[in-house]
């Protein structure tokens, strides 16, 4: 069994082994500040009441039995404040005609722009290697708790949802657009100003180009890559389109990678998900699992957040579970049978 949890402090072994996964950016290979974001989590899950800006919620999936770490993910209640905005580059085209000599071009665009008052951010998605592809999906499951727990705590969050997406990288590992832009106005590698860019975003501001920047002046790698993922990345954004996801035109200034967007009632898994009181009498024969999803418990206490994939039949309001191990799902998540459970189907 899968368990989907809030991160503990015991889980910074396991945290700090997955920064060290190449090709990994979204957590920061080092322990102190990995500690931080893990306090920072636990705060944010124990103060249901404090502002929306300030909380960060970090997830892990455990594997019950050996309580070894597969996967963890995040969602930000707010990114991009006045202290730290939301950077992006808006893309857009400019069209220039000569009478003259009867031509004309359609140049790109990119232009810096910014956002103090931010959506919510999904992110920080890594799944352990050996658990890819595995018959559990986890990966499924510790992305789609993030929309779980988003739907059952709406005041925690804003109207709007930013997904931020990883381009293609080139055979060194490199972002071709960062080599083309971003080096050259700072003098940072990528790594060394994503890092920056966690404590301070100031240099953005200072150093990055005020106008527009004319993507015809880039290398065609660098210009390929605005606003595309790459291979490994093109099931996330397919799964983010199904359910309610959509390209805008940003693009991350770093890399320009695509940023998506959804408006939290349009996001389809949170607006199904349904309030229900759980039957752990075995299910009849004859019946069969018609609905896959996440279940946990409504009554919970607020530093705590237990969750796990089942395969269920609703009826009504009553939902029954197909689980052999129906006692040892509902002791992981603290439920008794006739408990007010929140179920979340999967799309």
């Amino acid at each position: 069994m899968i368990l989907l949890r809030e991160i503990q402090e015991r889980d910074l072994e396991a945290l700090e082994s997955f920064s060290q996964i190449p090709g990994f950016i979204n957590l920061p290979n080092d322990r102190d500040l990995l500690l931080e974001k893990i306090q920072k989590s636990q705060r944010s899950f124990s103060d249901p009441k404090q502002a929306v800006e300030h909380g960060k919620y970090i997830f892990v999936a455990e594997e019950v039995g050996t309580q070894r770490i597969l996967g963890t993910s995040m969602i930000a209640g707010q990114h991009g404040t006045v202290e730290s905005p939301h950077f992006y580059f808006e893309v857009g085209s400019e069209e220039r005609y000569s009478g003259m000599i009867n031509t004309g071009f359609i140049h790109g665009t990119l232009k810096l722009k910014y956002d103090t008052d931010g959506p919510s951010e999904i992110g920080g998605l890594v799944l352990d290697p050996e658990s890819r592809n595995s018959e559990a999906k986890i990966g499924r499951q510790i992305s789609f708790v993030r929309f779980l727990f988003l739907g059952m705590n709406r005041g925690r969050f804003r109207k709007k949802v930013l997904a931020e997406l990883l381009p293609p990288l080139n055979k060194k590992g490199q972002s071709p657009l960062w080599e083309a832009i971003g080096r050259r106005f700072t003098n940072m590698d990528y790594g060394e100003a994503d890092q920056l860019s966690q404590k301070s975003k100031d240099f953005i501001l200072s150093l990055f180009p005020s106008g527009k920047i004319y993507t015809t002046f880039l290398a065609a790698e660098a210009r390929n890559s605005i606003g595309k993922v790459g291979k490994e990345t093109e099931p996330v954004v397919h799964m983010l389109n199904k359910i309610g996801f959509k390209y805008r035109g940003h693009v991350d200034p770093f890399d320009g990678g695509p940023h998506l967007i959804a408006q939290v009632d349009e996001i389809l898994p949170v607006a199904k998900i349904r309030s229900l009181r759980l039957d752990t009498s075995s299910p009849a024969d004859h019946l069969r699992p018609r609905d896959v999803g996440l279940i946990c418990g409504l009554d919970q206490e607020v530093n705590e957040f237990r969750s796990a994939a089942v395969q269920a039949s609703i009826h009504e309001d009553r939902i029954q579970v197909f689980d052999p191990n129906i006692e040892s799902l509902c002791v992981s998540l603290g439920l008794d049978s006739g408990s007010q459970v929140a179920f979340m189907p999967y799309y």
